[in-house]
């Protein structure tokens, strides 16, 4: 298969190129052939470098603040020459609530500071099909509580809240024992650990009662683990286990996501059905 062809482009009249050079030796470390087309570009000639250089991609890089007036200018012009299937992402100086706009223009994904050049590297590599692309998490699964003793803490939701208890369940891998609860096409899960080794424990002598866990649910969660380590992202468990439901679960490292700890699970066919 030949190399993936991606042109970088300095739109505008942003006058630090630093990151992108940065971005493009990156890109070309990865076997990637990379254009980059220097500083001041129009978005016309951003366009025709796109095409007569038969890119695969293209990545735009805004430090200026002009990227919700210039980011889809590019796109127009590539749409009017023909090239609308040229696919677009950016990057740069781009505040969070600017993204969604940027998206609804056509960008196909942006790639704000603090990304890494892996990040971005296997990103084009999945957009054009030179690995395999996963769909992000269908649901949140259930959110687990952690909590002292489950006969004292059941009354506020079922009673109080009104929400209906499915049942509870012992889960020997994780030392737990879980009332199911549901809520919507969620869960909330009570988590009592069995006894002093439960990683429940552990949480309820160093933080108290309360939230543990937030799941979210994946299809080819092996796969899906496959990816994060290939993306630097740690992990508490590289290969999935056996979790409630016959379900197949694996945990991400918190502190790749703000201290927040995240549960990948994958449903069991049965579950699912």
């Amino acid at each position: 298969m030949a190399n993936v062809r991606v042109l970088i482009a300095k739109p505008g009249l942003d006058g630090h190129d630093r990151g992108a050079l940065v971005i493009s030796q990156a890109l070309r470390d990865r076997g990637m052939e990379v254009i980059y087309t220097g500083l001041r570009q129009s978005p016309v000639q951003i366009a025709l470098a796109a095409i007569q250089e038969d890119v695969d991609v293209v990545g735009l890089s805004s430090l200026s603040g002009a990227h919700n007036t210039l980011f889809p200018k590019i796109i127009d012009e590539l749409e009017k020459r023909g090239a609308k299937d040229i696919p677009v992402i950016g990057g740069g100086v781009i505040p969070a609530e600017d993204i969604p706009y940027l998206l609804e223009s056509g960008i196909k994904k942006v790639f704000t500071s603090g990304a890494s050049t892996d990040a971005l590297a296997n990103y084009i590599e999945e957009l054009v099909g030179e690995k395999p692309a996963h769909t992000p998490p269908k649901k949140i699964a259930h959110i687990g509580i952690a909590v002292e003793n489950i006969d004292t803490a059941l009354p506020f939701y079922t009673d109080t809240l009104g929400l209906e208890l499915e049942r509870i369940e012992s889960v020997q891998s994780e030392q737990v024992k879980v009332a199911f609860i549901n809520i919507g096409e969620s869960r909330l899960e009570l988590l009592e650990p069995l006894d002093q080794s439960s990683p429940i424990q552990t949480f309820l002598d160093k933080k108290g009662e309360g939230i543990h866990h937030i799941a979210l649910e994946v299809d080819d969660i092996e796969g899906r683990l496959s990816q994060l380590k290939d993306r630097g992202i740690p992990l508490i468990n590289e290969t999935a286990k056996a979790g409630a439901h016959n379900s197949q679960i694996a945990f991400i490292h918190p502190k790749a996501s703000g201290r927040v700890l995240f549960e990948l699970c994958e449903p069991s066919e049965e579950e699912e059905s």
